[in-house]
């Protein structure tokens, strides 16, 4: 089973606000990004976005340029459900990060929470970073959330890869700058507890 087979059949046998990631709401990640990037005009892209309340709650706050990205249609399908007439306002990428050709210098902010800790290859983290350097505009900031070094060593059947600030920094190199990092106990649905590590990074 490939990637997409894999998070299309997760997707399509779970409730949504069972999986072990779910939070009813980010509010780690708004806080920074509305902390770093207050232009309400700002374009920021959400990568595995999926069934996530991320989209509901960052135009509810007012920015207007939202893109939101992930591998399973089922997963997007939902979530243009739930929105309703607001999904019009938003631009669908149905791709693995590692392989999507996204516009050149067109986001403000990058937003991953529980993306980047599955790419276990070096091959896939390359092929990320390329997708990401090349997306975002010069100064832009990146919200990047992983398992922490205390966060578990697999998720949803597949082996992650935990971090701290500083090989997170490593991994993304000298293109970027650490603005700040903070970790979270992450409390699951099912009561278990999930470290989370949250930076901000900012393109130099």
């Amino acid at each position: 089973m490939d990637s997409k087979e894999h998070w299309e059949a997760i997707y399509r046998t779970t409730v949504a606000d069972t999986v072990s990631w779910y939070r009813p709401h980010l509010e780690i990640s708004l806080r920074l990004i509305c902390d770093v990037t207050p232009d309400l005009s700002a374009a920021i892209i959400d990568v595995g976005g999926g069934q996530s309340t991320f989209a509901d709650d960052i135009l509810a706050r007012g920015y207007q340029d939202l893109t939101v990205l992930d591998m399973s249609a089922v997963a997007l399908n939902a979530t243009k459900k739930r929105l309703g007439s607001i999904a019009e306002q938003i631009t669908w990428f149905e791709s693995d990060i590692t392989a999507v050709d996204l516009p050149e210098h067109r986001y403000d902010v990058w937003h991953d929470r529980a993306v980047f800790h599955f790419l276990t290859e070096p091959s896939q983290r390359y092929a990320y970073i390329y997708a990401l350097t090349r997306a975002l505009k010069p100064g832009g900031c990146i919200v990047l959330a992983t398992f922490g070094p205390r966060g578990p060593d697999r998720c949803s059947g597949l082996e992650v890869k935990r971090y701290d600030a500083e090989q997170l920094s490593s991994e993304l190199g000298t293109g970027f700058k650490l603005v700040t990092s903070l970790i979270e106990d992450h409390q699951t649905p099912a009561g278990s507890c999930q470290q989370f590590l949250y930076c901000c990074f900012r393109k130099r």
